[in-house]
């Protein structure tokens, strides 16, 4: 049976939703993210990316090339509130749908074709998030979820592209590898090295000479490239927390050990959400004592990954919470309230080199296993196993 898989695109989605709190932003060059010289730019409008700024420079560089931009901090419970709309939107309108960020969708119009018209549908459901939010919004209609993304940002903005079955590799061919998804700057210089420029090139490369430069990345570079993806269409539904507690095999009042477990928890649970690319805005911190009294304490905060805002907070609750001196039996963390970002940390607080410093840290840990690199008040806690508990009660 022929797939047809759509990809869905919210336009510059976080200058969309503030254009629609204030109408005056609309035609000018916008900048979100932080307003320090040492922030970055989270996302920014078309007029600004002109000017050859984009998402994840640093804001500095950013205004020297677009100086007349305007810069706004950001607001993400106001942008998690306005993806909320379009997801159930989206959910209410196709038989099934993933949720891929705050601001990107696939849906999976399989065996659709003969009873409706795939192109025509998709675009009746664009036509309705438009209407119903507000926001622009573009899609992509293929055969697989590569050549419907790149398909989505050939449409861009605020448009509509069908590859129909077949044209997958015509369709991509004249492309710059760039817009081939997985192929990011690094990648791409490469190539370029390589005397490689366009997709054309690289359909007509020997995958075996891809593999003997990317390794495994390089088959599927190459059939990217090609136009062949089997990756499904993965059912969305919404994680609500994650958790991780730790019961001592002797009851204790050491307050440091007590401290050295729950950073080492909270840094656990501060990657996986950069691993699933998702933010918390609220912390929960309980405590059992030794005669199973529990108690627990919760604090709402703006959204975020990034483990120095969160092992504070952390430390912060318990303290409030830990009033009586008796001994403790279990201790625990929980995160909720996560929403999915393409941001790995909080874009609109943290500087270049916060980002670099999580992101190299992420990929040391996702490579050689959890506390590879971790700090140093966590060394103490030996390796443990990290189970979440999504959507459960601590």
């Amino acid at each position: 049976m022929e797939r047809n898989i759509v990809h869905m695109d919210l336009d510059s989605f976080f200058v969309s939703v503030e254009r629609l709190y204030d109408n005056r932003l609309n035609g000018k060059p916008i900048l979100i993210g932080g307003s320090s010289d040492r922030g970055v730019v989270a996302s920014c409008s078309y007029e600004a990316r002109k000017f050859g700024v984009h998402s994840a420079m640093p804001m500095r560089t950013a205004k020297q090339l677009c100086p007349e931009a305007l810069i706004i901090r950001g607001d993400f419970e106001k942008y998690s509130k306005k993806s909320h709309e379009v997801t159930e939107i989206i959910r209410e309108g196709v038989p099934l749908f993933e949720k891929s960020s705050i601001d990107e969708f696939y849906i999976d119009y399989t065996g659709m074709e003969r009873f409706f018209g795939c192109f025509k549908m998709a675009k009746e459901l664009r036509e309705r998030v438009i209407k119903e939010t507000g926001l622009p919004i573009s899609l992509g209609l293929s055969e697989n979820k590569t050549v419907s993304k790149v398909a989505t940002g050939e449409a861009k903005p605020n448009n509509a592209r069908q590859v129909p079955h077949g044209n997958e590799k015509p369709f991509l061919a004249p492309l710059p590898v760039r817009k081939i998804p997985m192929i990011g700057e690094k990648t791409s210089h490469t190539l370029y090295n390589m005397g490689v420029k366009t997709v054309k090139t690289l359909q007509v490369m020997p995958s075996e000479l891809l593999e003997a430069t990317f390794g495994k990345n390089g088959r599927v570079i190459w059939e990217k490239a090609n136009g062949i993806d089997r990756s499904l269409v993965t059912p969305y539904s919404e994680a609500k927390s994650i958790s991780s507690e730790n019961t001592f095999e002797e009851d204790t009042i050491d307050v440091k050990k007590l401290e050295s477990h729950l950073i080492a928890m909270t840094e656990q649970l501060g990657t996986k959400l950069r691993q699933k690319q998702q933010l918390t805005s609220c912390i929960t911190v309980k405590i059992r004592y030794s005669d199973f009294d529990t108690h627990n304490l919760q604090k709402k905060i703006p959204y975020t990954s990034a483990d120095h805002t969160l092992i504070s907070l952390v430390k912060e609750l318990f303290k409030k919470l830990y009033s009586r001196r008796l001994l403790i039996r279990l201790i625990g963390v929980r995160f909720s309230g996560l929403v999915y970002g393409n941001y790995q940390i909080n874009l609109f607080e943290d500087t270049q080199e916060q980002i670099n410093l999580y992101q190299a840290l992420d990929r040391l840990n996702t490579k050689f296993g959890e506390k590879t690199v971790c700090r140093a008040v966590g060394m103490q806690v030996g390796r443990r196993r990290f189970n979440p508990f999504n959507g459960m009660a601590l």
